[in-house]
């Protein structure tokens, strides 16, 4: 069994031929960029979202599902590299990265929802939740046998260790989880919420061990000054900050993935969930609490 379901693209253009031969790893094709949203529509959504149905809906999850339909708008993004050809995911997955405590010790994890632009905002707001309830509660099995795999690794060897992964895991296509590897446990994009932490910009790197060629990093909501019908108003306003792999992410591209985001961000009432159509409170299951 393949660890991803895959299709290779063809017809690469020389453009994209030269920038694949010109860097060898993720570590040296970065591009960062930021943008700025208005966000009053979208806190006034969440809001009645939380009103309507009793779910803690948050910012995180509307940059989820938006960047999730933002894949779907532009496939080629939502891709990895194999012995330099570029692959095309069959589904569009989106992590989050989660904080785990233990004992004193701070760890990061992964939880994810496969075929997100599939799902409503409802059901990526709760399976989002259980999923961040199993990887903290540590009852992810896969993941903990991963992490208990890493651990056994001696220090000297970790570099080694993390680049077979990778090859066997992205470059072969293998399904590793017989040796405690999750199934495909970044996705094809990774979402960490820097808002949190009272950030407003921050850039994330990429990794190369895990494939991901995009990552982002929405901001904390603040009161800005903005401009409306030339007249200076007070307003609310957010950074998404994004980090790219220019091997086969280019402007065009993310063009694309920074519209489609600040369509639906900013105007999330005709693009997410209409509200007449969610299940009331009364049908909703226990409010449920997510980060950022």
């Amino acid at each position: 069994m393949a660890h991803l379901e895959l299709t290779p693209k063809d017809n690469i253009s020389s453009f994209r031929k030269l920038a694949i031969g010109s860097w060898k790893t993720a570590y040296d094709p970065t591009v960062y960029g930021t943008m700025t949203l208005r966000m009053e529509k979208a806190l006034a959504y969440i809001e009645a979202f939380r009103q309507k149905t009793g779910i803690r809906l948050t910012v995180t999850h509307l940059v989820a599902k938006a960047m999730a339909e933002a894949l779907r708008r532009c496939p080629e993004a939502n891709a990895i590299l194999r012995f330099n050809k570029i692959y095309l995911r069959k589904r569009i997955t989106i992590s989050m990265l989660v904080v785990q405590t233990d004992g004193g010790k701070v760890d990061l994890s992964s939880a994810k929802v496969d075929d997100a632009e599939q799902k409503s905002l409802r059901d990526i707001a709760t399976e989002m939740e259980l999923a961040f309830q199993r990887v903290r509660e540590r009852k992810d099995s896969m993941m903990e046998k991963g992490k208990g795999t890493v651990q056994k690794v001696p220090y000297p060897l970790l570099n080694l260790f993390t680049w077979l992964m990778s090859f066997f895991m992205y470059t072969l296509n293998w399904d590793m989880r017989w040796a405690g590897m999750p199934h495909d446990a970044f996705g094809s994009a990774i979402l960490t919420n820097i808002g949190s932490l009272g950030l407003d910009t921050a850039y994330v790197p990429l990794v190369p061990y895990s494939r991901v060629p995009i990552l982002i990093a929405p901001g904390a909501v603040k009161d800005a000054p903005v401009v409306e019908n030339g007249q200076v108003v007070p307003g609310k306003v957010m950074n998404i900050n994004a980090t790219f792999d220019h091997r086969f992410i280019d402007g065009l591209h993310a063009a694309i993935l920074s519209k489609t985001l600040r369509e639906l961000l900013e105007d999330p009432f005709a693009h997410f969930d209409p509200l007449d159509e969610v299940p009331a409170q009364k049908d909703a299951p226990t409010p449920l609490a997510v980060v950022g």
